[in-house]
């Protein structure tokens, strides 16, 4: 009975080190990497049409965002 109980208890031990390094690690990784912020960068609005590109493979679309209306206005 006892041998049962030891074993148990080892378990246990096993569970209570594997949660405690699960939380550590993940604790440490969210304070290491963390939110940093807003980037400094900032590219503004990037067209979504890849005929609107001067690298463009492609012929030129007739309308460039594929509805026919006015663009910028």
């Amino acid at each position: 009975m006892t041998e049962k109980k030891g074993s148990i208890f080892i378990s246990w031990v096993i569970i209570t080190l594997l949660i405690l390094y699960f939380l550590l690690y993940s604790l440490f990784s969210y304070l290491v990497v963390g939110d940093r912020g807003h980037p400094g960068w900032d590219f503004g609005t990037v067209r979504d049409v890849p005929a609107g590109s001067a690298y463009a493979i492609y012929k030129k679309l007739p309308y460039p965002q594929h509805v026919k209306g006015q663009m910028g206005k």
